[in-house]
């Protein structure tokens, strides 16, 4: 079964008005938290009080951002976030957020 990435930005081209925009809105935050947590999420699996359709928009948000992304394996899209290109753009500003509200 093939594994085809769905195209998100280098990590030397992550802006962090964009990262910091992505990070803002709650249900994203909450599904930035969800994957910290584990290491793929189908776009199914997050457990959130938004429609299919809503949800998408927050995932294209957060990939268009760098902070997440997403591979298709068969019909499945798999998220996962990118720990260690936000760490490397942005040092500490992953943990900070993650910290915040805990």
């Amino acid at each position: 079964m093939s594994t085809d990435t769905i195209p998100c930005p280098r990590a030397d081209e992550m802006e962090i008005s964009a990262v910091l925009h992505a990070l803002a809105d709650p249900v994203r935050l909450d599904m930035v938290r969800q994957l910290a947590g584990c290491a793929d999420v189908a776009c199914g699996g997050f457990e959130v009080s938004v429609g299919k359709s809503t949800l998408t928009h927050h995932l294209r948000i957060l990939r268009e951002a760098g902070v997440i992304s997403t591979r298709q394996r068969g019909t499945t899209r798999l998220n996962s976030l990118r720990r260690n290109d936000l760490d490397e753009a942005f040092p500490g500003l992953l943990d900070a957020v993650l910290a915040a509200g805990r």
